[in-house]
Protein backbone atom coordinates (compact mmCIF):
# COMPACT_ATOMS: atom_id res chain seq x y z
CA UNK A 1 0.00 0.00 0.00
CA UNK A 2 1.25 3.51 -0.81
CA UNK A 3 0.30 6.98 0.44
CA UNK A 4 -2.31 7.55 -2.25
CA UNK A 5 -4.09 4.24 -1.59
CA UNK A 6 -4.08 4.79 2.17
CA UNK A 7 -5.38 8.35 1.83
CA UNK A 8 -8.22 7.14 -0.41
CA UNK A 9 -9.02 4.35 2.04
CA UNK A 10 -9.27 6.82 4.93
CA UNK A 11 -11.60 9.03 2.86
CA UNK A 12 -13.83 6.06 2.05
CA UNK A 13 -13.91 4.79 5.63
CA UNK A 14 -14.61 8.28 6.99
CA UNK A 15 -17.61 8.61 4.66
CA UNK A 16 -18.87 5.20 5.72
CA UNK A 17 -18.56 6.11 9.40
CA UNK A 18 -20.48 9.32 8.79
CA UNK A 19 -23.29 7.23 7.33
CA UNK A 20 -23.08 4.82 10.27
CA UNK A 21 -23.24 7.73 12.72
CA UNK A 22 -26.42 8.97 11.06
CA UNK A 23 -28.06 5.60 11.65
CA UNK A 24 -26.66 4.74 15.08
CA UNK A 25 -27.28 8.23 16.51
CA UNK A 26 -24.92 7.86 19.49
CA UNK A 27 -26.22 10.98 21.23
CA UNK A 28 -29.74 9.55 21.25
CA UNK A 29 -28.43 6.26 22.65
CA UNK A 30 -26.60 8.12 25.42
CA UNK A 31 -29.76 10.08 26.21
CA UNK A 32 -31.83 6.87 26.38
CA UNK A 33 -29.26 5.22 28.66
CA UNK A 34 -29.53 8.21 30.99
CA UNK A 35 -33.31 7.78 31.02
CA UNK A 36 -32.91 4.10 31.87
CA UNK A 37 -30.51 4.92 34.69
CA UNK A 38 -33.08 7.33 36.13
CA UNK A 39 -35.77 4.64 35.85
CA UNK A 40 -33.58 2.12 37.66
CA UNK A 41 -33.13 4.55 40.54
CA UNK A 42 -36.84 5.36 40.77
CA UNK A 43 -39.11 3.94 43.48
CA UNK A 44 -40.83 0.70 42.60
CA UNK A 45 -38.90 0.05 39.38
CA UNK A 46 -37.64 -3.34 40.53
CA UNK A 47 -41.02 -4.40 41.92
CA UNK A 48 -42.21 -5.39 38.45
CA UNK A 49 -39.65 -8.02 37.48
CA UNK A 50 -41.04 -8.55 33.95
CA UNK A 51 -41.03 -4.85 33.06
CA UNK A 52 -37.60 -4.39 34.60
CA UNK A 53 -36.30 -7.32 32.57
CA UNK A 54 -37.45 -5.72 29.31
CA UNK A 55 -35.71 -2.46 30.22
CA UNK A 56 -32.54 -4.30 31.22
CA UNK A 57 -32.47 -6.13 27.89
CA UNK A 58 -32.81 -2.82 26.05
CA UNK A 59 -30.04 -1.33 28.17
CA UNK A 60 -27.66 -4.20 27.42
CA UNK A 61 -28.27 -3.93 23.67
CA UNK A 62 -27.82 -0.15 23.66
CA UNK A 63 -24.62 -0.32 25.72
CA UNK A 64 -23.15 -2.99 23.45
CA UNK A 65 -23.99 -1.03 20.29
CA UNK A 66 -22.65 2.26 21.68
CA UNK A 67 -19.43 0.60 22.88
CA UNK A 68 -18.81 -0.99 19.47
CA UNK A 69 -19.59 2.25 17.64
CA UNK A 70 -17.35 4.32 19.93
CA UNK A 71 -14.43 1.90 19.57
CA UNK A 72 -14.68 1.92 15.76
CA UNK A 73 -15.19 5.69 15.55
CA UNK A 74 -12.22 6.40 17.84
CA UNK A 75 -9.96 3.87 16.10
CA UNK A 76 -10.61 5.49 12.72
CA UNK A 77 -10.17 8.99 14.14
CA UNK A 78 -6.87 8.01 15.77
CA UNK A 79 -5.63 6.52 12.47
CA UNK A 80 -6.47 9.74 10.58
CA UNK A 81 -4.75 11.95 13.17
CA UNK A 82 -1.72 9.70 13.53
CA UNK A 83 -1.24 9.50 9.77
CA UNK A 84 -1.28 13.29 9.41
CA UNK A 85 1.26 13.73 12.23
CA UNK A 86 3.50 10.95 10.89
CA UNK A 87 3.54 12.54 7.42
CA UNK A 88 4.46 15.96 8.85
CA UNK A 89 7.28 14.47 10.93
CA UNK A 90 8.46 12.05 8.26
CA UNK A 91 7.93 9.12 10.64
CA UNK A 92 8.16 6.25 8.16
CA UNK A 93 8.03 3.58 10.87
CA UNK A 94 4.63 4.78 12.08
CA UNK A 95 3.37 5.14 8.51
CA UNK A 96 4.38 1.56 7.66
CA UNK A 97 2.62 0.38 10.82
CA UNK A 98 -0.57 2.21 9.75
CA UNK A 99 -0.34 0.66 6.30
CA UNK A 100 0.00 -2.80 7.88
CA UNK A 101 -3.09 -2.19 10.03
CA UNK A 102 -5.20 -0.90 7.13
CA UNK A 103 -6.95 -4.22 6.56
CA UNK A 104 -7.95 -4.52 10.20
CA UNK A 105 -9.25 -0.94 10.21
CA UNK A 106 -11.30 -1.60 7.08
CA UNK A 107 -12.77 -4.77 8.60
CA UNK A 108 -13.76 -2.90 11.77
CA UNK A 109 -15.68 -0.28 9.80
CA UNK A 110 -17.30 -2.97 7.65
CA UNK A 111 -18.37 -4.81 10.79
CA UNK A 112 -19.98 -1.61 12.07
CA UNK A 113 -21.75 -1.18 8.72
CA UNK A 114 -23.21 -4.66 9.10
CA UNK A 115 -24.18 -3.86 12.69
CA UNK A 116 -26.25 -0.96 11.40
CA UNK A 117 -28.05 -3.30 9.00
CA UNK A 118 -29.10 -5.52 11.92
CA UNK A 119 -31.66 -3.07 13.23
CA UNK A 120 -34.85 -4.91 12.29
CA UNK A 121 -37.57 -5.52 14.84
CA UNK A 122 -36.34 -9.00 15.78
CA UNK A 123 -32.76 -8.95 14.48
CA UNK A 124 -31.31 -9.04 18.00
CA UNK A 125 -33.21 -12.24 18.86
CA UNK A 126 -32.12 -15.84 18.97
CA UNK A 127 -32.96 -17.90 15.88
CA UNK A 128 -34.75 -21.18 15.26
CA UNK A 129 -33.22 -22.89 12.23
CA UNK A 130 -35.15 -25.72 10.57
CA UNK A 131 -33.49 -27.82 7.87
CA UNK A 132 -35.47 -30.08 5.53
CA UNK A 133 -34.08 -32.04 2.55
CA UNK A 134 -35.81 -31.82 -0.79
CA UNK A 135 -36.53 -34.67 -3.18
CA UNK A 136 -33.60 -36.96 -3.80
CA UNK A 137 -33.49 -39.42 -0.92
CA UNK A 138 -30.10 -40.12 0.57
CA UNK A 139 -28.35 -37.46 -1.54
CA UNK A 140 -30.54 -34.62 -0.26
CA UNK A 141 -30.58 -36.00 3.27
CA UNK A 142 -26.79 -36.04 3.32
CA UNK A 143 -26.72 -32.46 1.98
CA UNK A 144 -29.13 -31.43 4.77
CA UNK A 145 -26.75 -32.88 7.36
CA UNK A 146 -23.86 -30.93 5.81
CA UNK A 147 -25.84 -27.70 6.18
CA UNK A 148 -26.74 -28.62 9.76
CA UNK A 149 -23.05 -28.99 10.51
CA UNK A 150 -22.24 -25.70 8.72
CA UNK A 151 -24.64 -23.67 10.86
CA UNK A 152 -23.61 -25.48 14.03
CA UNK A 153 -19.93 -24.75 13.33
CA UNK A 154 -20.78 -21.11 12.53
CA UNK A 155 -22.47 -20.81 15.93
CA UNK A 156 -19.50 -22.42 17.67
CA UNK A 157 -17.10 -19.98 15.97
CA UNK A 158 -19.08 -17.13 17.56
CA UNK A 159 -19.41 -18.84 20.96
CA UNK A 160 -23.18 -18.97 20.53
CA UNK A 161 -25.25 -21.61 22.33
CA UNK A 162 -26.85 -24.34 20.22
CA UNK A 163 -29.79 -26.47 21.34
CA UNK A 164 -31.00 -29.32 19.12
CA UNK A 165 -34.79 -29.18 19.23
CA UNK A 166 -35.46 -31.97 16.73
CA UNK A 167 -33.33 -34.49 14.88
CA UNK A 168 -34.70 -37.13 12.52
CA UNK A 169 -31.93 -39.30 11.08
CA UNK A 170 -32.09 -40.58 7.50
CA UNK A 171 -32.28 -44.31 6.81
CA UNK A 172 -28.86 -44.59 5.13
CA UNK A 173 -27.20 -41.26 5.86
CA UNK A 174 -27.92 -37.62 6.63
CA UNK A 175 -31.14 -36.32 8.17
CA UNK A 176 -34.83 -36.23 7.33
CA UNK A 177 -35.39 -33.14 9.46
CA UNK A 178 -33.59 -31.06 12.04
CA UNK A 179 -34.37 -27.97 14.08
CA UNK A 180 -31.96 -26.11 16.29
CA UNK A 181 -32.14 -23.03 18.47
CA UNK A 182 -29.09 -20.78 18.25
CA UNK A 183 -28.78 -18.29 21.11
CA UNK A 184 -26.67 -15.14 20.93
CA UNK A 185 -26.64 -11.45 20.08
CA UNK A 186 -28.10 -10.68 16.63
CA UNK A 187 -28.30 -14.35 15.62
CA UNK A 188 -31.60 -13.90 13.79
CA UNK A 189 -30.34 -10.73 12.10
CA UNK A 190 -27.34 -12.60 10.73
CA UNK A 191 -29.18 -15.76 9.68
CA UNK A 192 -32.52 -14.40 8.44
CA UNK A 193 -31.31 -14.25 4.84
CA UNK A 194 -30.28 -17.93 4.97
CA UNK A 195 -34.00 -18.60 4.59
CA UNK A 196 -34.50 -20.39 1.27
CA UNK A 197 -33.35 -23.22 -0.96
CA UNK A 198 -29.70 -24.29 -0.93
CA UNK A 199 -28.40 -26.25 -3.95
CA UNK A 200 -25.46 -28.66 -3.97
CA UNK A 201 -23.68 -30.03 -7.07
CA UNK A 202 -21.11 -32.78 -6.49
CA UNK A 203 -19.86 -36.23 -7.46
CA UNK A 204 -22.08 -38.44 -5.35
CA UNK A 205 -20.31 -40.58 -2.73
CA UNK A 206 -23.37 -42.87 -2.90
CA UNK A 207 -23.19 -43.46 -6.66
CA UNK A 208 -20.89 -46.31 -7.72
CA UNK A 209 -20.78 -44.78 -11.22
CA UNK A 210 -19.36 -41.55 -9.73
CA UNK A 211 -21.89 -39.39 -11.52
CA UNK A 212 -22.57 -35.77 -10.70
CA UNK A 213 -25.72 -35.15 -8.65
CA UNK A 214 -27.70 -32.03 -7.78
CA UNK A 215 -29.42 -31.89 -4.38
CA UNK A 216 -31.69 -29.34 -2.72
CA UNK A 217 -32.38 -28.55 0.92
CA UNK A 218 -34.61 -25.87 2.42
CA UNK A 219 -33.46 -23.79 5.36
CA UNK A 220 -36.09 -21.94 7.37
CA UNK A 221 -34.98 -19.32 9.89
CA UNK A 222 -37.37 -17.65 12.30
CA UNK A 223 -36.80 -15.47 15.37
CA UNK A 224 -37.34 -16.89 18.84
CA UNK A 225 -40.20 -14.64 19.86
CA UNK A 226 -40.71 -13.11 23.29
CA UNK A 227 -43.60 -14.50 25.31
CA UNK A 228 -45.36 -11.14 25.23
CA UNK A 229 -45.77 -11.24 21.43
CA UNK A 230 -49.35 -12.27 20.72
CA UNK A 231 -49.90 -14.75 17.90
CA UNK A 232 -53.36 -16.28 17.93
CA UNK A 233 -53.48 -20.05 17.37
CA UNK A 234 -56.94 -21.64 17.48
CA UNK A 235 -57.24 -25.13 18.98
CA UNK A 236 -59.29 -26.27 15.98
CA UNK A 237 -56.44 -25.28 13.66
CA UNK A 238 -53.83 -27.62 15.15
CA UNK A 239 -53.26 -31.34 15.53
CA UNK A 240 -50.91 -32.56 18.26
CA UNK A 241 -49.24 -35.97 18.01
CA UNK A 242 -46.89 -37.66 20.45
CA UNK A 243 -44.25 -40.18 19.48
CA UNK A 244 -41.17 -41.85 20.85
CA UNK A 245 -38.07 -39.72 20.70
CA UNK A 246 -35.18 -40.84 18.53
CA UNK A 247 -31.68 -39.62 18.06
CA UNK A 248 -28.33 -39.59 19.77
CA UNK A 249 -28.54 -41.16 23.20
CA UNK A 250 -30.56 -40.50 26.32
CA UNK A 251 -32.18 -43.20 28.45
CA UNK A 252 -35.65 -41.93 27.55
CA UNK A 253 -35.07 -42.45 23.82
CA UNK A 254 -37.56 -44.95 22.37
CA UNK A 255 -39.01 -45.65 25.83
CA UNK A 256 -41.54 -42.87 26.37
CA UNK A 257 -43.67 -40.84 23.98
CA UNK A 258 -42.12 -37.54 25.05
CA UNK A 259 -41.63 -36.12 21.56
CA UNK A 260 -44.26 -33.70 20.24
CA UNK A 261 -45.38 -32.96 16.70
CA UNK A 262 -47.76 -30.05 16.05
CA UNK A 263 -49.42 -29.61 12.67
CA UNK A 264 -50.95 -26.24 11.84
CA UNK A 265 -53.74 -27.32 9.51
CA UNK A 266 -54.46 -24.00 7.67
CA UNK A 267 -50.82 -23.49 6.63
CA UNK A 268 -49.53 -27.07 6.64
CA UNK A 269 -46.63 -26.05 8.91
CA UNK A 270 -45.33 -28.96 10.99
CA UNK A 271 -43.02 -28.48 13.97
CA UNK A 272 -41.44 -31.18 16.12
CA UNK A 273 -39.56 -31.18 19.39
CA UNK A 274 -37.89 -34.05 21.23
CA UNK A 275 -35.24 -32.06 23.06
CA UNK A 276 -36.43 -32.77 26.60
CA UNK A 277 -37.50 -35.83 28.57
CA UNK A 278 -40.61 -33.94 29.60
CA UNK A 279 -43.50 -34.06 27.17
CA UNK A 280 -44.84 -30.81 28.64
CA UNK A 281 -41.57 -28.98 28.02
CA UNK A 282 -41.36 -30.34 24.48
CA UNK A 283 -44.93 -29.20 23.87
CA UNK A 284 -44.15 -25.68 25.12
CA UNK A 285 -41.06 -25.51 22.91
CA UNK A 286 -43.00 -26.83 19.91
CA UNK A 287 -45.64 -24.12 20.36
CA UNK A 288 -42.87 -21.51 20.50
CA UNK A 289 -41.44 -22.95 17.26
CA UNK A 290 -44.89 -22.82 15.65
CA UNK A 291 -45.42 -19.20 16.63
CA UNK A 292 -42.03 -18.29 15.20
CA UNK A 293 -42.76 -20.11 11.94
CA UNK A 294 -46.17 -18.44 11.62
CA UNK A 295 -44.57 -15.05 12.21
CA UNK A 296 -41.91 -15.75 9.60
CA UNK A 297 -44.55 -16.97 7.13
CA UNK A 298 -46.48 -13.73 7.53
CA UNK A 299 -43.30 -11.71 6.95
CA UNK A 300 -42.58 -13.78 3.82
CA UNK A 301 -46.07 -13.12 2.47
CA UNK A 302 -45.71 -9.39 3.00
CA UNK A 303 -42.30 -9.34 1.31
CA UNK A 304 -43.54 -11.52 -1.56
CA UNK A 305 -46.43 -9.11 -2.10
CA UNK A 306 -43.96 -6.23 -2.29
CA UNK A 307 -41.64 -8.13 -4.67
CA UNK A 308 -44.50 -9.57 -6.71
CA UNK A 309 -43.29 -13.17 -6.40
CA UNK A 310 -44.72 -16.43 -5.20
CA UNK A 311 -43.35 -18.71 -2.50
CA UNK A 312 -40.50 -20.88 -3.77
CA UNK A 313 -40.61 -24.62 -4.16
CA UNK A 314 -37.86 -26.83 -2.76
CA UNK A 315 -36.22 -27.56 -6.08
CA UNK A 316 -34.59 -26.45 -9.32
CA UNK A 317 -34.55 -22.76 -10.19
CA UNK A 318 -35.59 -21.50 -6.76
CA UNK A 319 -32.27 -21.64 -4.90
CA UNK A 320 -30.82 -18.65 -3.07
CA UNK A 321 -27.33 -20.14 -3.15
CA UNK A 322 -25.43 -22.80 -5.08
CA UNK A 323 -22.56 -24.85 -3.67
CA UNK A 324 -20.62 -26.49 -6.51
CA UNK A 325 -18.01 -29.14 -5.64
CA UNK A 326 -17.59 -30.54 -9.17
CA UNK A 327 -16.41 -29.97 -11.86
CA UNK A 328 -15.03 -26.84 -10.14
CA UNK A 329 -15.38 -25.53 -6.58
CA UNK A 330 -17.42 -22.41 -5.95
CA UNK A 331 -20.19 -21.06 -3.77
CA UNK A 332 -22.32 -18.29 -5.26
CA UNK A 333 -25.27 -16.46 -3.75
CA UNK A 334 -27.96 -15.25 -6.13
CA UNK A 335 -28.62 -12.09 -4.05
CA UNK A 336 -25.06 -10.73 -3.80
CA UNK A 337 -23.75 -12.36 -6.99
CA UNK A 338 -20.39 -12.82 -5.26
CA UNK A 339 -18.50 -16.10 -5.93
CA UNK A 340 -16.42 -17.75 -3.20
CA UNK A 341 -13.80 -20.43 -3.80
CA UNK A 342 -13.02 -21.34 -0.17
CA UNK A 343 -15.82 -23.90 -0.12
CA UNK A 344 -14.25 -26.23 2.46
CA UNK A 345 -14.02 -23.35 4.95
CA UNK A 346 -17.59 -22.29 4.17
CA UNK A 347 -18.93 -25.79 4.82
CA UNK A 348 -16.98 -25.69 8.08
CA UNK A 349 -18.96 -22.65 9.21
CA UNK A 350 -16.83 -19.78 7.88
CA UNK A 351 -19.83 -17.98 6.37
CA UNK A 352 -19.58 -14.48 7.86
CA UNK A 353 -18.23 -12.86 4.69
CA UNK A 354 -20.97 -14.49 2.63
CA UNK A 355 -23.69 -13.43 5.10
CA UNK A 356 -22.40 -9.87 5.22
CA UNK A 357 -22.23 -9.72 1.43
CA UNK A 358 -25.93 -10.59 1.20
CA UNK A 359 -26.89 -8.09 3.92
CA UNK A 360 -25.06 -5.28 2.12
CA UNK A 361 -26.40 -6.29 -1.33
CA UNK A 362 -30.00 -6.36 -0.09
CA UNK A 363 -29.61 -3.01 1.68
CA UNK A 364 -28.34 -1.43 -1.54
CA UNK A 365 -31.26 -2.93 -3.43
CA UNK A 366 -33.67 -1.38 -0.93
CA UNK A 367 -31.91 1.99 -1.28
CA UNK A 368 -32.20 1.85 -5.08
CA UNK A 369 -35.91 1.11 -4.86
Amino acid sequence: MDHYEYTELLKTLTTKMQNVTGVVRPQEISARLSEIEALENSDGFWNDAAAAGVIQKEKTQLERRLAKYSKTFNTLGDAVDLYEMAKEEGDEETIESLFADAGSLENNVKSMEVEVLLSGEHDSHNAIVTIHPGAGGTESQDWASMLLRMYTRWAERHDFTVEMLDYQAGEEAGIKDAALLIKGVNVYGYLKNENGIHRLVRISPYDSAAKRHTSFTSVMVSPELDDDIDIDIEDRDIRIDTYRASGAGGQHVNKTESAIRITHIPTGIVVQCQNDRSQHKNKATAFKMLKSRLYELEMEKKQAAVDGIEKSENGWGHQIRSYVLAPYQQVKDTRSGIPYSNISNILDGDIDEMIEGVLIALSRKDDDE
